[in-house]
């Protein structure tokens, strides 16, 4: 009883809150950016808005306004290429600026209105739904539709409709889950099958062909139990890629001369320690040549998470240094007053003109420094790369790295280790600079769904993030990723040149104290 009158009052709030923003009437006001504004700046910091917005779900929450946002960035941004007028560039930004807030005010209202179908969404998308194409984007409609209504003030009809639409998202992820993970699974078995698993690896085989039909069964009898769900799901795949490459390997084995054998077993032994810069103990037996590897192994783990702490004590010390700058700061400016307080009103005048001026001229003498300072590390960064490596060029103030050898399996965000040089690089361009802000873009052609493809983007861009982070390049305030899809290609899709031109990851590199483009 007190959930439905809880429930009741929240929804009357919603009602009135939307009555009063349908009052306002259909005119969206907006207040120019001001005279002394740089429009381009202002263009800058609207499009990391946007980016921001987007990783927050704002673009499905209130999809209209989000749209309008984007489409006055855009053509503020097509104005600044042609050298427009300043003034219609000012009011474009503007515009786009009231209208993320608009969407921003809606998206809140979608997290209160409809939360179980944000959720239903959400679980549907981490189990692989994107993959069914048109049957998960009838769904992603259905769901659009509950957040248009909303900005309609059709909050009624986004309530009355949410348990259809999360009934929807939670048959399409059952599904996913049994199609898409355990349908993999299947798949593995079968190709492990005809490579002689059944004679090669009789038990592990049998082991998991158990395990599947258990996980199926859970899977139908506990719908709800998705984290449970998805552990078990995923465990099964493990197992049945680890049998198809035992397999494999025994195979192998199987055709090869116990001297062979010794020999493929010290190769792989020798290559691990020459890449862990362990000594080379061939001529020891091959336990001791495996605690060579393990305690070398061990040694550079500790050393990385010396390093790591020693960073975190660094940051700890800056950071006391700068609340130690900034306190000495707040005393001289009170000082300053006093001082002021002191003289008379034209002195004070013109003393103040002068630190201006002084200021002014520190400003442009800083500036100057730093774009110095910016093309030396850009020029440095360009001389890692290959040119079938990557593309690097200017954009302001950044510099954008522009992967042409990064590949990735088809329809899938695993990174292989053909990439690690090539990322291995793209750190060493990163630690290059000073702190820099870090934006990976992902970014595919226009084949497929146009959901799958976002979602493929945005998980290939999180994935180069995560292997940065793993590697202590940055830290996670640092280091963005968004997933633009199709939307912005640098070629036509017509060709197959053009859809592989479009398939890639940019690394934007900011350098501390630049804007973000």
């Amino acid at each position: 009883m007190k959930n439905s009158r809880l429930n009741f009052i929240n929804a009357t709030l919603l009602s009135c809150f939307l009555f009063l923003v349908a009052c306002s009437g259909p005119q969206l006001k907006f207040e120019p950016i001001p005279v002394s504004a740089n429009p381009t700046e202002e263009a800058t910091k609207l499009e990391t808005e946007l980016v921001n917005a987007r990783q927050q779900q704002v673009n499905i929450l209130a999809p209209s306004w989000f749209s309008k946002a984007e489409a006055s960035l855009a053509e503020s941004k097509k104005l600044i290429a042609q050298k427009g007028a300043m003034g219609e560039i000012g009011i474009n930004v503007s515009r786009g600026h009231a209208e993320l807030v608009k969407a921003q005010e809606m998206a809140k209202i979608s997290r209160t209105a409809i939360p179980e179908a944000i959720k239903g969404r959400d679980m549907a998308r981490v189990a692989g739904a994107t993959s069914f194409g048109q049957d998960y984007a009838d769904v992603e409609a259905q769901f659009l539709n509950l957040t248009r209504a909303i900005e309609d003030n059709n909050l009624s009809y986004a309530q009355r409709n949410q348990k259809k639409v999360v009934d929807a998202f939670q048959v399409i992820e059952i599904r996913a889950i049994k199609e898409t993970t355990l349908g993999e699974v299947r798949k593995l078995l079968v190709q492990a099958e005809k490579e002689g698993a059944k004679k090669l690896a009789p038990e592990v085989l049998n082991e998991v062909q158990k395990e599947l039909q258990d996980v199926d069964a859970f899977i139908s009898a506990n719908p709800y139990a998705k984290e449970e769900m998805h552990k078990k799901a995923n465990a099964a795949l493990f197992k049945a890629g680890r049998l198809v490459q035992l397999t494999r390997q025994s195979e192998m084995l199987r055709k090869m001369q116990p001297i062979d054998i010794a020999l493929w077993s010290e190769a792989a032994i020798k290559k691990t320690a020459e890449r862990l810069g362990a000594p080379d103990m061939r001529d020891q037996p091959f336990d001791t040549q495996v605690d060579n590897i393990l305690g070398t192994a061990s040694s550079l783990v500790s050393d990385r998470d010396f390093l790591s702490k020693q960073s975190k004590s660094q940051q700890d010390e800056l950071l006391a240094l700068k609340m130690k700058s900034a306190e000495e700061i707040a005393s001289l400016q009170a000082k300053l007053d006093i001082e002021l307080g002191k003289l008379e009103k034209a002195e004070a005048v013109k003393r103040m003109e002068q630190e201006h001026l002084a200021a002014e001229k520190r400003a442009a003498e800083e500036k100057l420094a730093s774009e110095r300072k910016f093309n030396e590390l850009y020029n440095q960064v360009q001389a890692l790369f290959a040119k079938e490596e990557a593309e690097c060029y200017k954009q302001g103030q950044q510099m954008v790295v522009r992967l042409r050898g990064m590949s990735f399996p088809v329809g899938q965000s695993l990174i292989m280790p053909e990439n690690y040089a090539l990322l291995s690089k793209v750190q060493q361009a990163i630690r290059t600079f000073e702190s820099p802000d870090i934006t990976i873009e992902g970014h595919t052609d226009s084949t497929g769904a146009l959901e799958l493809n976002n979602h493929l983007s945005q998980k290939r861009a999180e994935a180069v993030r995560d292997y940065l982070l793993a590697n202590s390049v940055s830290t996670e305030d640092k280091v963005t990723s968004v997933g633009y899809g199709p939307s912005r290609p640098l070629a036509p899709n017509t060709t197959t040149e053009g859809r592989a031109q479009n398939r890639r990851i940019d690394v934007i590199i900011t350098p501390k104290g630049q804007s973000i483009l």
